[in-house]
C-alpha cells in the first residue's frame, strides 16, 4: 500500500491533490469524493442501502484532518463529515475513477437529475 507524502487542497478549484510515495499523483474533485464517500451515510451497510447523491457539483471541502497514520477525514461544505478516506480508499477511487464517474453520470441521466 502506498502512503501519501503530500496532501494539498485547492479550495478555489475544489480539488484535493495527493502524491503517494510510489510516485502516483492524484487529483480528486470534491464532488467525486462527496458522492463516493466511504461513510455508512452514503454507502449504507449493504449494497442495497447505498444512497444516490445528486446536485453536488458545487460542493467544496472545508477541512481535512488526519486519522492516525492511515486515513483522512474530510469535511464538506454541505455538512457531510463522516467519511474516513483511508489510503486504500483513495487509491481505489483513483484507479476506478473512469468506471465510477461514468456510472454516476449514467445514474444521474437515468433519474433525470443534474450534478
Amino acid at each position: 500500500m502506498a502512503t501519501p507524502i503530500e496532501i494539498k487542497l485547492s479550495k478555489a478549484e475544489r480539488v484535493l491533490y495527493v502524491r503517494f510515495d510510489d510516485g502516483t499523483e492524484c487529483a480528486y474533485s470534491a464532488e467525486y469524493l462527496r458522492v463516493e464517500s466511504p461513510s455508512a451515510e452514503v454507502q449504507g451497510h449493504r449494497a442495497s442501502d447505498r444512497v444516490f447523491l445528486a446536485g453536488k457539483s458545487h460542493v467544496g471541502i472545508t477541512t481535512i484532518e488526519p486519522v492516525g497514520n492511515y486515513a483522512i477525514k474530510i469535511t464538506f461544505d454541505d455538512g457531510h463529515d463522516t467519511g474516513i478516506f483511508s489510503w486504500d480508499v483513495l487509491q481505489n477511487l483513483a484507479a476506478e475513477y473512469d468506471a465510477r464517474w461514468t456510472h454516476y453520470l449514467n445514474n444521474l441521466h437515468a433519474r433525470g437529475l443534474s450534478r
